[in-house]
Protein backbone atom coordinates (compact mmCIF):
# COMPACT_ATOMS: atom_id res chain seq x y z
CA UNK A 1 0.00 0.00 0.00
CA UNK A 2 2.91 2.41 1.01
CA UNK A 3 3.91 2.12 -2.99
CA UNK A 4 0.87 2.48 -4.50
CA UNK A 5 0.58 5.81 -2.42
CA UNK A 6 4.04 7.55 -3.27
CA UNK A 7 3.31 6.60 -6.94
CA UNK A 8 0.00 8.35 -6.25
CA UNK A 9 1.84 11.06 -4.92
CA UNK A 10 4.32 11.53 -7.83
CA UNK A 11 1.76 11.31 -10.60
CA UNK A 12 0.09 14.40 -8.66
CA UNK A 13 3.70 16.04 -8.72
CA UNK A 14 3.84 15.65 -12.19
CA UNK A 15 0.64 16.73 -12.80
CA UNK A 16 0.84 19.88 -10.72
CA UNK A 17 4.42 20.40 -11.69
CA UNK A 18 4.15 24.05 -12.37
CA UNK A 19 2.24 24.72 -9.66
CA UNK A 20 3.54 26.22 -6.37
CA UNK A 21 3.56 23.17 -5.11
CA UNK A 22 5.82 21.06 -2.48
CA UNK A 23 6.06 17.67 -0.45
CA UNK A 24 2.71 19.26 1.98
CA UNK A 25 0.60 19.15 -0.75
CA UNK A 26 1.64 15.91 -2.29
CA UNK A 27 1.05 14.12 0.79
CA UNK A 28 -2.05 15.65 1.20
CA UNK A 29 -2.86 14.35 -2.14
CA UNK A 30 -2.65 11.01 -0.78
CA UNK A 31 -4.32 11.81 2.73
CA UNK A 32 -1.26 11.82 4.73
CA UNK A 33 0.23 14.10 7.36
CA UNK A 34 3.53 15.57 5.87
CA UNK A 35 6.12 14.54 8.51
CA UNK A 36 5.27 10.54 7.85
CA UNK A 37 4.87 11.41 3.48
CA UNK A 38 8.39 13.31 3.87
CA UNK A 39 9.91 10.15 5.53
CA UNK A 40 8.00 7.61 3.84
CA UNK A 41 8.72 9.38 0.50
CA UNK A 42 12.99 9.48 1.16
CA UNK A 43 12.89 5.82 2.25
CA UNK A 44 11.32 4.40 -0.87
CA UNK A 45 12.73 6.92 -3.20
CA UNK A 46 15.95 8.21 -1.57
CA UNK A 47 15.08 11.76 -2.24
CA UNK A 48 13.29 14.04 -0.72
CA UNK A 49 9.48 15.36 -2.69
CA UNK A 50 10.66 18.48 -2.18
CA UNK A 51 14.13 17.52 -4.52
CA UNK A 52 12.11 15.72 -6.75
CA UNK A 53 9.63 18.76 -7.56
CA UNK A 54 12.84 20.57 -7.89
CA UNK A 55 14.69 18.08 -10.07
CA UNK A 56 11.89 17.85 -12.47
CA UNK A 57 11.39 21.56 -13.08
CA UNK A 58 14.99 22.13 -13.71
CA UNK A 59 14.70 19.45 -15.97
CA UNK A 60 11.46 20.51 -17.81
CA UNK A 61 13.44 24.04 -17.86
CA UNK A 62 16.04 22.92 -19.55
CA UNK A 63 14.61 21.20 -22.52
CA UNK A 64 12.14 24.18 -23.37
CA UNK A 65 15.00 26.51 -23.35
CA UNK A 66 16.91 24.34 -25.44
CA UNK A 67 14.03 23.66 -28.12
CA UNK A 68 11.73 27.08 -27.74
CA UNK A 69 12.85 30.81 -27.65
CA UNK A 70 11.69 31.38 -23.97
CA UNK A 71 13.78 33.64 -22.08
CA UNK A 72 15.52 32.81 -19.23
CA UNK A 73 13.49 35.37 -17.30
CA UNK A 74 10.18 33.38 -18.39
CA UNK A 75 11.58 30.15 -17.81
CA UNK A 76 12.20 31.33 -14.10
CA UNK A 77 9.02 32.78 -13.43
CA UNK A 78 7.38 29.62 -15.42
CA UNK A 79 9.12 27.18 -12.96
CA UNK A 80 8.62 28.43 -9.45
CA UNK A 81 11.61 30.88 -8.79
CA UNK A 82 11.62 34.16 -7.45
CA UNK A 83 13.98 35.74 -9.27
CA UNK A 84 16.29 35.00 -12.58
CA UNK A 85 19.31 35.04 -9.98
CA UNK A 86 17.89 32.04 -8.07
CA UNK A 87 16.97 30.24 -10.98
CA UNK A 88 20.18 30.62 -12.62
CA UNK A 89 21.71 29.48 -9.31
CA UNK A 90 19.81 26.34 -8.56
CA UNK A 91 19.85 25.81 -12.55
CA UNK A 92 23.91 25.92 -12.43
CA UNK A 93 23.75 23.86 -9.86
CA UNK A 94 22.10 20.89 -11.33
CA UNK A 95 22.67 21.27 -14.51
CA UNK A 96 26.30 22.40 -14.85
CA UNK A 97 25.66 24.86 -17.03
CA UNK A 98 23.94 28.29 -16.75
CA UNK A 99 20.33 28.77 -18.37
CA UNK A 100 21.71 30.99 -21.03
CA UNK A 101 24.03 28.17 -22.23
CA UNK A 102 21.61 26.02 -21.86
CA UNK A 103 20.00 27.86 -25.02
CA UNK A 104 22.80 26.64 -27.06
CA UNK A 105 23.11 23.46 -29.14
CA UNK A 106 25.38 20.87 -27.79
CA UNK A 107 25.41 22.16 -24.26
CA UNK A 108 25.54 19.49 -22.12
CA UNK A 109 22.41 19.13 -19.67
CA UNK A 110 21.42 16.51 -16.91
CA UNK A 111 18.25 14.44 -17.52
CA UNK A 112 16.20 13.74 -14.23
CA UNK A 113 13.03 11.12 -15.61
CA UNK A 114 9.50 10.90 -13.83
CA UNK A 115 9.71 8.29 -10.89
CA UNK A 116 8.01 4.85 -11.40
CA UNK A 117 8.08 2.85 -8.13
CA UNK A 118 8.11 -0.93 -9.01
CA UNK A 119 8.24 -3.79 -6.19
CA UNK A 120 11.48 -5.60 -7.02
CA UNK A 121 11.73 -9.09 -5.20
CA UNK A 122 14.83 -10.17 -3.16
CA UNK A 123 16.12 -12.70 -1.00
CA UNK A 124 13.91 -14.24 1.83
CA UNK A 125 15.53 -12.81 4.41
CA UNK A 126 13.64 -12.66 7.27
CA UNK A 127 12.72 -9.49 9.25
CA UNK A 128 11.77 -10.17 12.90
CA UNK A 129 9.18 -8.13 14.78
CA UNK A 130 6.46 -7.89 17.42
CA UNK A 131 3.15 -6.14 18.07
CA UNK A 132 2.74 -4.11 21.09
CA UNK A 133 -0.20 -2.02 22.98
CA UNK A 134 0.80 0.32 25.69
CA UNK A 135 -1.74 2.59 27.13
CA UNK A 136 -0.68 6.28 27.99
CA UNK A 137 2.64 6.47 28.85
CA UNK A 138 4.58 9.52 30.91
CA UNK A 139 8.41 10.39 30.52
CA UNK A 140 10.73 13.08 31.91
CA UNK A 141 13.26 14.01 29.06
CA UNK A 142 15.71 16.66 27.92
CA UNK A 143 14.06 17.64 24.64
CA UNK A 144 15.44 19.51 21.65
CA UNK A 145 13.83 21.22 18.47
CA UNK A 146 15.20 20.02 15.02
CA UNK A 147 14.66 20.72 11.54
CA UNK A 148 12.64 18.39 9.35
CA UNK A 149 14.84 18.63 6.97
CA UNK A 150 17.30 16.19 8.78
CA UNK A 151 15.49 13.38 8.35
CA UNK A 152 16.76 10.35 6.23
CA UNK A 153 19.75 12.96 6.05
CA UNK A 154 22.48 10.03 6.31
CA UNK A 155 25.09 12.85 6.60
CA UNK A 156 23.25 14.70 9.30
CA UNK A 157 24.42 14.24 13.05
CA UNK A 158 22.46 16.13 14.69
CA UNK A 159 20.71 13.89 17.11
CA UNK A 160 23.75 11.66 17.98
CA UNK A 161 25.29 15.37 18.95
CA UNK A 162 22.69 16.15 21.00
CA UNK A 163 23.23 12.72 22.49
CA UNK A 164 27.15 13.62 23.49
CA UNK A 165 26.02 17.37 24.70
CA UNK A 166 23.51 16.12 27.16
CA UNK A 167 26.30 13.11 28.23
CA UNK A 168 29.30 16.16 28.56
CA UNK A 169 27.46 18.57 30.47
CA UNK A 170 26.29 15.39 33.06
CA UNK A 171 22.43 15.70 32.68
CA UNK A 172 21.97 11.77 31.66
CA UNK A 173 23.41 10.50 34.04
CA UNK A 174 21.03 12.21 37.11
CA UNK A 175 17.85 11.47 35.50
CA UNK A 176 19.00 7.79 35.17
CA UNK A 177 19.26 7.92 38.79
CA UNK A 178 15.65 8.61 39.41
CA UNK A 179 15.01 5.23 38.58
CA UNK A 180 15.61 1.53 40.33
CA UNK A 181 18.86 0.33 39.88
CA UNK A 182 18.38 -2.72 36.95
CA UNK A 183 15.62 -0.52 35.02
CA UNK A 184 17.70 2.38 34.08
CA UNK A 185 17.05 2.27 30.81
CA UNK A 186 16.60 5.67 28.33
CA UNK A 187 14.02 6.51 25.70
CA UNK A 188 14.97 8.51 22.25
CA UNK A 189 11.58 9.97 22.51
CA UNK A 190 10.35 11.19 18.47
CA UNK A 191 7.57 13.41 18.02
CA UNK A 192 5.47 13.39 14.71
CA UNK A 193 6.04 17.12 13.38
CA UNK A 194 2.38 19.13 11.86
CA UNK A 195 1.79 20.44 8.75
CA UNK A 196 2.33 23.76 9.57
CA UNK A 197 5.23 23.19 11.64
CA UNK A 198 8.97 23.30 10.33
CA UNK A 199 10.51 21.29 13.09
CA UNK A 200 10.20 18.27 15.64
CA UNK A 201 11.21 17.06 18.97
CA UNK A 202 13.42 15.16 20.12
CA UNK A 203 13.65 13.69 23.79
CA UNK A 204 16.20 11.83 25.73
CA UNK A 205 14.39 10.50 29.16
CA UNK A 206 12.84 7.86 31.18
CA UNK A 207 9.66 6.26 32.15
CA UNK A 208 7.90 7.75 34.74
CA UNK A 209 6.40 4.36 36.63
CA UNK A 210 6.28 2.76 40.04
CA UNK A 211 10.24 2.28 39.50
CA UNK A 212 10.59 5.90 39.13
CA UNK A 213 11.44 8.40 42.29
CA UNK A 214 8.93 11.00 41.27
CA UNK A 215 9.41 12.61 44.56
CA UNK A 216 12.48 14.65 43.23
CA UNK A 217 10.52 15.22 39.25
CA UNK A 218 10.24 18.95 40.57
CA UNK A 219 13.73 19.75 40.31
CA UNK A 220 14.25 18.38 37.19
CA UNK A 221 11.59 20.03 35.75
CA UNK A 222 12.81 23.53 37.38
CA UNK A 223 16.11 22.99 35.73
CA UNK A 224 14.97 22.51 31.82
CA UNK A 225 13.95 18.89 31.96
CA UNK A 226 10.09 18.29 30.31
CA UNK A 227 7.30 16.20 30.75
CA UNK A 228 6.24 14.28 27.54
CA UNK A 229 3.02 12.21 27.40
CA UNK A 230 1.83 9.61 24.52
CA UNK A 231 -1.42 8.50 23.95
CA UNK A 232 -2.65 4.90 23.35
CA UNK A 233 -0.81 3.47 20.67
CA UNK A 234 -0.33 -0.33 19.27
CA UNK A 235 3.47 -0.53 18.03
CA UNK A 236 5.72 -2.75 16.56
CA UNK A 237 9.04 -3.24 16.95
CA UNK A 238 11.97 -3.82 16.19
CA UNK A 239 15.62 -4.77 17.76
CA UNK A 240 18.09 -2.82 15.68
CA UNK A 241 20.95 -5.27 15.46
CA UNK A 242 24.43 -3.46 15.32
CA UNK A 243 26.85 -1.08 16.98
CA UNK A 244 25.75 2.54 16.60
CA UNK A 245 22.95 4.66 15.11
CA UNK A 246 23.61 3.53 11.59
CA UNK A 247 21.36 0.22 12.49
CA UNK A 248 18.37 2.57 13.15
CA UNK A 249 18.27 3.66 9.98
CA UNK A 250 18.38 0.39 8.53
CA UNK A 251 15.43 -0.82 10.31
CA UNK A 252 13.20 2.17 9.31
CA UNK A 253 14.37 1.83 5.90
CA UNK A 254 13.16 -1.86 6.29
CA UNK A 255 10.13 -0.68 8.06
CA UNK A 256 9.22 1.32 4.61
CA UNK A 257 9.73 -1.10 1.96
CA UNK A 258 9.52 -4.40 3.77
CA UNK A 259 7.02 -4.58 6.75
CA UNK A 260 4.36 -1.57 5.50
CA UNK A 261 4.18 -2.59 1.86
CA UNK A 262 3.74 -6.65 3.02
CA UNK A 263 1.53 -6.42 6.39
CA UNK A 264 -0.76 -3.57 5.44
CA UNK A 265 0.21 -1.41 8.46
CA UNK A 266 1.13 2.01 8.37
CA UNK A 267 2.72 4.84 11.03
CA UNK A 268 0.23 6.76 12.53
CA UNK A 269 1.06 10.34 14.10
CA UNK A 270 2.21 10.06 17.41
CA UNK A 271 5.40 9.61 19.11
CA UNK A 272 8.01 6.84 18.47
CA UNK A 273 10.70 5.99 20.39
CA UNK A 274 14.22 3.75 20.64
CA UNK A 275 14.50 2.19 23.97
CA UNK A 276 18.37 2.13 24.63
CA UNK A 277 18.37 -1.11 27.94
CA UNK A 278 20.69 -0.61 30.70
CA UNK A 279 20.60 -4.48 30.74
CA UNK A 280 20.75 -5.05 26.84
CA UNK A 281 20.96 -8.09 24.56
CA UNK A 282 23.98 -8.67 23.09
CA UNK A 283 24.77 -7.24 19.60
CA UNK A 284 21.55 -5.33 20.05
CA UNK A 285 21.70 -1.39 19.91
CA UNK A 286 18.01 -0.40 20.91
CA UNK A 287 14.64 -1.46 20.17
CA UNK A 288 12.70 0.46 17.83
CA UNK A 289 8.91 0.99 18.51
CA UNK A 290 6.90 2.46 15.87
CA UNK A 291 3.22 3.59 16.67
CA UNK A 292 0.63 1.89 13.77
CA UNK A 293 -2.44 1.02 12.71
CA UNK A 294 -4.20 -1.54 10.24
CA UNK A 295 -5.49 0.29 7.03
Amino acid sequence: MSIQLIQQAICYMEEHIYENINYIDAARSVHMSGYNFHRMFSFITGITANEYIRNRRLTLAAQELQSTGISVIEAAYKYGYKSPESFSKAFSSFHGSTPKQAKQKGTSLHLFNPLVIKIRLEGGNIMDYRMEHRECQKFIALVKAFSNEIINDDNDNSIPCFWTECYEKNLIEPLKNLRTKGKMDLYGLCSPAKDNETHFNYGIGIIIDKNTNIKELDKFLNNGYSIWETKPSDYVVFKCIGNDGVCIGETWNKFFKEFVPQTGYIQTEDTDYEIYFENGESGVFCELWIPVQKI
